[in-house]
């Protein structure tokens, strides 16, 4: 690519840059620079609320083969920070397609950027850790050093506050698929659509709550089971949903938890947690059950993980508990669980679309923990 073709760059905060060419709307974008390694389920990535404040780099080479439906989505908008490919499809072919990738970025003003290294990038980002970056394009492209500055200024992941931003901000009911089993009270932190749909398969009416609810606000629904969702930010900076949990947990009420919420429920039992070098992204990461060493295959996104270790057991405040699941390719925790009182979580998320559908039996081992049967 010469000079004049060189219409849009990705800058990242240790001065590194590559040039590509525009992607999406105009304009630039700052956050954290991550990869994601899925081979398909691009638009459930984009509308994917743990993603916010994140620039995603897509491993696989091509994306937009089957542009943008009105069903995938995950939440009501785009939640990245920016976007990253290789080669954007040039048509899309799909029955179900209703406009280009391209068009939608553009529509919901998604800074991206095409025709780049996405496999340098990615070996950098394993080599150097996520970092802060930028996506500049039209007006916003300036000379290198103006745009690693403002790189610079963008707030670092940790720390970040972010589940406010993304959590609904008024209490609404998503009602259970045929008769009602249980009702459940769900603190939102950034909910997926298809974690609703698969509670409410199973029976379940879920009462989605704000992230910022209090107890007496969960106990006003009456709840057989509180349910922690997914979602962005250090679990470190959410002490008021840390707080809520261990309140949770003194009154035994059934609580699961995936992803965002097994950060939450493994601080609320006395963990640390700690930001991992380039995270868990993608649709095929393994998880091994500690109880019996069956290999899960997991869809996954987060940057930060609970402190333990492969299968051990420590003790709470509240009782008995025990790493359940880890990955074998860096020994993360994947999975807690209380033995003294009715609570577990999981790192991957089990409601994954589009795939895989390994874990999808959690939600059912969360309607027998309401029902009464450890």
């Amino acid at each position: 690519m010469n000079m004049s073709e060189k219409r849009a760059a990705l800058v990242l905060e240790n001065g590194k840059l590559f040039w590509g060419r525009e992607f999406g709307a105009l304009g630039s974008s700052l956050g954290e620079v991550v990869f994601q390694t899925g081979m398909t389920g691009y638009q459930e990535t984009l509308t994917d609320p743990s993603y916010h404040g994140q620039i995603v780099v897509q491993t696989s080479p091509q994306i937009g083969n089957t542009g943008w439906n009105d069903e995938d989505s995950e939440s009501a908008r785009i939640s990245v920070a920016g976007y990253v490919v290789r080669d954007p499809s040039r048509i899309a072919s799909n029955w179900r397609s209703r406009r280009e990738l391209d068009d939608e970025l553009i529509h919901q003003g998604v800074v991206g950027i095409a025709e780049i290294d996405t496999r340098s990038l990615t070996r950098h980002i394993r080599e150097a850790g996520v970092m802060r970056a930028g996506v500049f394009s039209g007006e916003a492209l300036t000379d290198p050093d103006s745009m690693t500055e403002q790189v610079l200024t963008a707030p670092r992941m940790a720390g970040a506050h972010l589940a406010a931003q993304v959590g609904t901000a008024r209490p609404y009911v998503h009602e259970a698929v045929g008769t009602r089993r249980f009702r459940v009270a769900a603190l939102d932190l950034g909910v997926k659509t298809n974690t609703l749909r698969m509670l409410a398969d199973r029976g379940i009416q879920t009462h989605v709550l704000p992230p910022t609810s209090t107890l007496d606000q969960i106990l006003e629904t009456e709840p057989d089971g509180v349910f922690l969702s997914n979602g962005p930010g250090d679990p470190a900076a959410m002490t008021e949903a840390v707080a809520l949990t261990r309140a949770v947990l003194e009154r035994r009420i059934p609580l699961f938890g995936i992803c965002f919420g097994n950060q939450i429920l493994g601080r609320a039992l006395g963990r640390e947690t700690y930001k991992m070098r380039y995270g868990h992204r993608g649709i095929n990461i393994p998880v091994i059950h500690a109880a019996d060493g069956r290999v899960s295959i997991t869809s996954q996104n987060h940057g930060f993980a609970v402190e333990g270790e492969a299968g051990e057991n420590f003790d709470t405040p509240y009782g008995r508990a025990l790493v359940s699941h880890h990955c074998p390719n860096d020994g993360a925790v994947e999975g807690l669980r209380c033995l003294d009182v009715p609570a577990f979580s999981v790192q991957y998320h089990p409601e994954a679309a589009a795939g895989p559908h390994d874990a999808a039996s959690l939600f059912d081992q969360f309607t027998t923990l309401m029902s009464g049967d450890r």
